[in-house]
């Protein structure tokens, strides 16, 4: 069970273990705040939505903000989860280069709309909320980078800097990819990307061969 499970407003309902009441919780608060924004939305309205009283919601967290910092963490963890997967799904690098870029991909086109939270929220001036979107683009890049280190003569800032560039493109490109309609299917789109982004860093050799 995820938090962006359906969570369709229902009758004030049955009790439900705590990890799958809080489970609810969360799947109706991402609606609810990818919908309407951190500062539009109200404890009301994700009570409501989750179809409990307010002070079961409070039961589980203990205001607005650290109901959204919890949907945070849970969305930046599964973004570094999916591109460590893509990383160590093949030892091929070209390979590697398409399955990072997908998982970007297929993140954005997620349909409970996460990604906003993490790229799109209107809460960065908040310190903690900052700290996270900061922190989740820097662990995705350190794993790159990683890879690059380890597989070329090029030094760890170097590779950070190869890194960062390649997850920022990737997703900059998915974002404008969905918010442009989807007119390129979502796999046809990432091969695009990832066509260019092979043709720049397949030109650094890999450790033991000709420069």
């Amino acid at each position: 069970m995820t938090a962006i499970e359906q969570t369709e407003a229902r009758p004030r309902s049955t009790r439900l273990p705590r990890r799958a009441r809080r489970n609810q919780l969360l799947g109706a608060a991402q609606e609810v705040f990818v919908a309407q924004g951190y500062h539009s939305a109200a404890m009301d309205d994700i009570a409501d939505r989750a179809g409990v009283s307010k002070p079961v919601l409070y039961q589980h967290f203990p205001g607005k903000l650290e109901l959204y910092l919890a949907l945070l963490d849970q969305h930046c963890e599964a973004l570094v989860k999916a591109v460590r997967g893509a990383l160590e799904s093949t030892s091929d690098n070209k390979q590697r280069v398409a399955t990072v870029i997908s998982a970007y991909f297929a993140f954005v086109e997620d349909e409970g709309g996460a990604f906003r939270l993490v790229f799109e929220s209107d809460l960065t001036n908040e310190p903690a909320v900052r700290e996270r979107v900061d922190k989740v683009s820097l662990d995705c890049a350190e794993a790159v980078s990683e890879v690059i280190a380890e597989d070329t003569d090029l030094a760890a800032e170097q590779s950070m800097m190869l890194a960062v560039g390649l997850c920022g493109m990737a997703q900059i490109t998915a974002r404008y990819w969905l918010s442009a309609g989807q007119n390129i299917p979502r796999d046809a789109a990432s091969k695009l990307m990832s066509s260019l982004s092979w043709r720049g860093i397949a030109g650094f050799p890999l450790h033991g061969t000709e420069h």
